[in-house]
């Protein structure tokens, strides 16, 4: 037990030393060892889950995760430890107001692998949606470029067979008109086959092959262009082949999903709000701790331990000053003497 006390004690970026003098701190000191200690671990393994989403592969994301949480470990018993009490509360939360948005910031890049993990079915579920439109909007994309001339060689030869069946109409209107001459029901009224009825039936065989060769015409440019809507369509069934289904799947789509489904599901919504919300506070634990606690003994032993090293370096200091000051007295007096010794008597 006392193994694992001390291991927390190095957790907590204390010193064993003092904490050994102290033994009402010892228990504050372990509990804030180990948040820092799971906060690591929290890392390590939202850290090794991402990279395992981005590369598939289990040794990268175990050798990430190590290094991540290490990372993130040493980052916390840091922040912790450069934080002293000095009996100033005011003071100590200026002081731990960075350390305070640091933490938080944290505790934003660790939830999120973790989210993506604990809503993993939901998010795979939204993932097939998000991939059949992904799907879709490519193969619209393609139709556009295809649809615009179908339709502009649709319309064409809708146009050549309505000039076909008007020039029908045209045609069947004389034959009636020659019809009615000759039966006398119509024209002159008179039941003849005389120059006017030739001349009607002159007019409706005319007709009739001005719309033969029309309609020979017009048939030949429509199969013309019903073989063009034929090729475009054909290329554009293979264009559709080769698109690449690939499987959307990255850690950025996955991201994106849990976003959606954030945004169309309230439980999810608050679900992962509050998950969110409990990784600040395990992330921010310390730093609270360490901001919210007297000032103990622990405390005071390092203030005054430290005030000691001041103390000594000022000294040392101090002392290497009037040193060096002493020893440029001597050498300044010894260079005037030998200066003295060496220069000639004056001479009146």
């Amino acid at each position: 037990m006392r193994s694992i006390k001390e291991f927390f004690w190095f957790c907590s970026g204390a010193s064993p030393e003092l904490l050994n003098r102290c033994p009402t701190e010892s228990s504050k000191y372990v509990g804030i060892g180990a948040t820092v200690l799971f906060t690591g671990i929290f890392a390590a393994l939202a850290g090794g889950y991402a990279l395992y989403t981005v590369f598939d592969n289990w040794i990268p994301a175990v050798l990430f995760g190590l290094v991540w949480g290490c990372m993130i470990f040493n980052l916390d018993r840091y922040i912790v430890s450069s934080m002293k009490k000095e009996g100033n509360w005011w003071k100590e939360l200026r002081r731990a107001v960075p350390r305070l948005i640091l933490a938080v910031l944290l505790a934003f890049v660790i939830s999120k692998p973790l989210e993506l993990k604990m809503f993993e079915r939901e998010i795979n579920g939204e993932l097939v949606l998000m991939e059949q439109a992904l799907f879709k909007k490519q193969e619209d994309t393609i139709k556009a470029r295809f649809l615009p001339n179908v339709v502009l060689l649709n319309q064409e030869i809708e146009q050549l067979k309505n000039e076909v069946a008007s020039k029908e109409l045209v045609r069947d209107e004389l034959r009636i008109i020659a019809q009615q001459e000759a039966d006398g029901t119509g024209g002159s009224m008179r039941r003849n086959l005389g120059p006017i009825y030739k001349v009607k039936k002159d007019d409706a065989d005319r007709a009739d092959l001005e719309l033969s060769s029309l309609r020979q015409k017009n048939d030949s440019l429509i199969a013309d262009k019903q073989s063009n809507i034929e090729m475009l369509q054909m290329a554009y069934t293979e264009e559709i082949a080769s698109l690449k289904r690939e499987r959307y799947d990255g850690l950025a789509a996955r991201i994106d999903a849990l976003g959606n489904l954030v945004e169309k599901s309230q439980p999810i919504y608050w679900a992962n709000l509050f998950i969110l919300l409990l990784f600040i506070a395990i992330e921010t634990a310390p730093v609270f701790v360490k901001l919210i606690g007297s000032k103990g003994p622990y405390d005071d032993l390092l203030h005054t331990h430290e005030h000691k090293f001041d103390m000594y370096r000022v000294e040392q200091t101090t002392k290497t000053s009037h040193d060096t000051a002493d020893r440029l007295v001597k050498h300044t007096s010894n260079g005037v003497d030998q200066e003295f010794q060496q220069s000639e008597p004056l001479k009146y």
